[in-house]
């Protein structure tokens, strides 16, 4: 009998089940065999034994190579020292731990780790479970403002992660910028300093002679300062002599009457601001912000005794003069700009933040740069002054546009963020309000004033800070690394290497 095709077709499914199908004594009655088990047995019945699979040999090698241990300490080595180069210069941890993240990666490093403890950093390189893990540490023992140094190791780093540039090449280069000389000779920093002074004296409502004076007053400040350097006398007690000399040369002006002082005080607040402005302030506000809180601690500790040294040298000033039967001189009243004064204030900011700039040794365009946001936080400070702001909150909102402002703009113009936004809050920093605590707390022991000066201070570093993290979302390229250290970017590499994070 001849058989259909539809009846041949029939049969084969029929003769397929019965050998998928498992045996009666082990065969679960249908109501309760799910669909997912018949296909689990069906699969297991297919499916060949193990020890019949073929074995596969490949001379292609799973994954990326070790990198060996020689290798790894050059790179580590690396790293750490352009780290050191940012710490130096008062880069906050997280810019240091991104860069040396950078670095590692861009020169195939596996998973690395950094430690970032203010006097030391450390950074171990996981080469995984059945290698050791390679440790190296560096400690930073100085802290010097070279912002071309610092400029240069940007550009460094900048050629490292676009794979530009071998370790070893990259390391002879480091090794260029780390012992090359200063730009500019020391003696024009001393006129920088000088200059700087004389601007902070215009801003705070002085004559000619006051700036004069300030200039003066200031430069023989840095000089005894680097004499002292010389003899590796600690900073402490290097802002006690600035404060011991601003004070008593400001009390020998004032009753010798060598020239006519209209508002003697503010000589003395001119002098403090460049004190002051050597700070780190703000990068230990960047420091707490972004979690970093024992390298907060320690630049907090850093500052709060740089300003117990110039608190003492300024009371040991006018317990000299008080001794010697001098005049005090009068507790200098608050600053308030007028309308007619707002545009000194604002070429007196671009001014002092230029020569800030150009004391700390910056190029010609981060100078110009600086000089711009100067201007516009001390525009903003005496604008928001006008309109009757205190001035917490005036300094607040002036440092966070200065903030935003080099935020946005550094990067495009390939300039440090640090930089700006370091010199364009030099003019605000309270040397006034600072001297007026300061001898308030001499003469009645009132902490008043001195607490408002450190309010100032925090608010102008948290300013800067909050407009870092505005400047976020307009920059291009930078949110997803600031995303993953949970913080803003002042310093380090525009863009982390791709096998970091893809």
């Amino acid at each position: 009998m001849k058989i259909s095709q539809r009846g041949k077709a029939a049969a084969n499914r029929r003769r397929a089940w019965q050998i998928i199908e498992p045996p009666m004594d082990e065969r679960r009655p249908a109501s309760r065999r799910t669909g997912k088990e018949t296909r689990q047995r069906a699969w297991q019945v297919l499916e060949a034994p193990t020890g019949e699979h073929p074995v596969i040999e490949t001379d292609v090698e799973m994954g990326p190579a070790l990198p060996d241990e020689s290798t790894v300490h050059f790179v580590l080595d690396l790293a750490l020292r352009i780290g050191e180069v940012q710490m130096l210069s008062g880069a906050g941890a997280s810019d240091v731990t991104a860069t040396i993240l950078a670095v590692t990666s861009a020169y195939g490093m596996p998973h690395c780790e950094v430690d970032v403890i203010f006097t030391s950093i450390t950074v171990t390189c996981h080469r995984g479970s059945d290698v050791p893990p390679v440790t190296a540490l560096r400690v930073v023992r100085a802290r010097s403002l070279d912002y071309t140094r610092l400029s240069d190791t940007e550009m460094l780093v900048r050629e490292i992660t676009r794979g530009r540039i071998s370790a070893e090449e990259a390391s002879a280069e480091l090794q260029r910028i780390y012992t090359a000389k200063h730009p500019y000779p020391r003696w024009l920093s001393t006129l920088a300093w000088g200059g700087m002074a004389a601007f902070i004296a215009l801003i705070l409502g002085g004559n000619g002679w006051a700036a004069l004076a300030a200039f003066g007053i200031t430069a023989i400040i840095d000089r005894v300062g680097r004499l002292l350097n010389r003899f590796a006398l600690p900073f402490f007690f290097q802002q006690v002599a600035g404060g011991l000399i601003a004070t008593l040369l400001a009390t020998v002006l004032v009753n010798t009457q060598l020239i006519p002082l209209e508002r003697r005080t503010l000589v003395v607040a001119a002098a403090i601001t460049v004190l002051l402005s050597g700070l780190s302030t703000v990068s230990a506000v960047q420091d707490a912000i972004t979690g970093y809180y024992v390298t907060a601690a320690g630049r907090a500790m850093e500052v709060v005794m740089m300003s117990a040294g110039l608190i003492t040298g300024v009371a040991l000033a006018i317990k000299i003069a008080a001794t010697f039967n001098a005049p005090a001189t009068p507790s200098p009243a608050a600053y308030a700009p007028t309308a007619l004064g707002l545009p000194i204030v604002v070429l007196a900011g671009s001014g002092a933040a230029a020569c800030f700039a150009l004391a700390s040794y910056s190029r010609l365009r981060p100078l110009l740069v600086s000089a711009v946001a100067g201007a516009v936080g001390a525009g903003a400070f005496g604008a928001l002054r006008l309109a009757d702001a205190d001035a917490i909150t005036a300094s607040a909102i002036a440092a966070t546009l200065v903030g935003l402002g080099g935020g946005v703009l550094a990067r495009r113009l390939k300039v440090t963020p640090l930089v700006v936004a370091v010199s364009g809050i030099t003019p605000l920093l309270p040397g006034l309000a600072t001297y007026r605590g300061l001898q308030e707390l001499t003469e009645t022991g009132d902490l008043t004033a001195l607490m408002t000066a450190v309010a100032i201070g925090l608010a102008l570093a948290a300013g800067v800070v909050l407009g870092e993290y505005l400047a976020q979302p307009v920059r291009t390229g930078l949110g997803r690394l600031e995303r993953k250290l949970s913080g803003p970017r002042m310093a380090g590499p525009l863009r982390p290497s791709r096998r970091r994070l893809d």
